[in-house]
């Protein structure tokens, strides 16, 4: 073969990093080896898988072609590497979920992946939805958990769950007597939402199209425990998965609020790309979710 293994892990790093410096840093390697591996898999073949502007890389038509095939023979190398290891080190996964999948859910999957594959090295790394969909296009995790359609071209989505969202308020707030919200309400209240790239606030969006802009967004947050502590201190009205509020709701720290005719369920994802190579340990992490939903 006129290539190596090295020269596409060399490829595919500065296809994510569009500089070879931080490819060469990611690969603990120096920055000129980096580059030749590059010029010589590109001379090898007679053609350009780059656009060159300075420092900046960034992947032309061909590259882009050539990265997800590269990409699905990297992942089959790694998959006959630790077969090679032995059965009891497979298993291997990088996780991508959102924050309410991540901090709510995915540790309690974990535990019985973990206690079915001992040997397994799971790496959960927590972000907003856009954020997870954009790692697992880019390659970084293996599979991500998501909180709602995004349309992407290059990932595939895997239906996994129903979740509610939920308005809800301080007992302190006036509308904790209330309770059953009408428009004049709603515009009237102060909210205090997640950040707008997030599945929650994606769904948010969708359930009160017609009245958004009229709506007083008070303060935004990126974690839904900023959203909880917020709404306890009386700034306003927010709106959380189920899942993150249900314990509130028994204590009584926090009071859940109807919006009639407001339809706020979502389904939750996994995401995958489309023409990656699909792991065992992907089907693994599927089938104990799916169990343990």
């Amino acid at each position: 073969m006129k290539y190596s293994l090295r020269q596409l892990q060399i490829f595919l790093s500065i296809a994510r990093y569009e500089n070879i410096s931080k490819a060469a840093e990611q690969l603990h390697m120096s920055q000129s080896a980096a580059s030749s591996a590059l010029q010589t898999l590109e001379q090898a073949f007679n053609l350009s898988l780059f656009n060159r502007s300075g420092k900046k890389l960034e992947l032309n038509e061909v590259g882009k072609t050539l990265r997800n095939k590269a990409q699905v023979l990297i992942a089959q190398a790694e998959e006959f590497e630790q077969a090679l290891k032995g059965h009891s080190e497979i298993g291997h996964l990088k996780v991508g979920a959102s924050f309410t999948i991540g901090n709510h859910l995915a540790v309690s999957y974990l535990a019985g992946y973990l206690a079915r594959h001992p040997e397994a090295q799971v790496d959960i790394n927590v972000a907003n939805s856009s954020e997870v969909a954009s790692q697992v296009a880019n390659y970084e995790v293996d599979i991500g958990m998501i909180e709602g359609a995004i349309q992407h071209r290059d990932l595939e989505l895997i239906p996994w769950r129903q979740d509610q969202l939920v308005v809800f308020c301080s007992p302190s707030h006036p509308l904790a007597k209330k309770q059953r919200l009408t428009d004049a309400d709603i515009v009237a209240a102060r909210w205090i939402l997640r950040e707008p790239e997030s599945g929650a606030r994606h769904t948010f969006n969708t359930a009160l199209a017609g009245l958004m802009p009229k709506l007083d967004i008070y303060l935004q947050f990126k974690h839904n425990e900023a959203i909880k502590k917020a709404v306890e201190a009386g700034l306003g009205i927010g709106c959380l998965s189920e899942i993150v509020l249900q314990n509130n709701f028994k204590s009584g720290e926090l009071v859940p609020l109807t919006l009639p005719k407001r339809d706020m369920t979502r389904t939750f994802y996994f995401v995958l790309p489309k023409n990656r190579h699909k792991t065992v340990a992907t089907d693994w992490w599927i089938e104990e979710c799916n169990r343990s939903s």
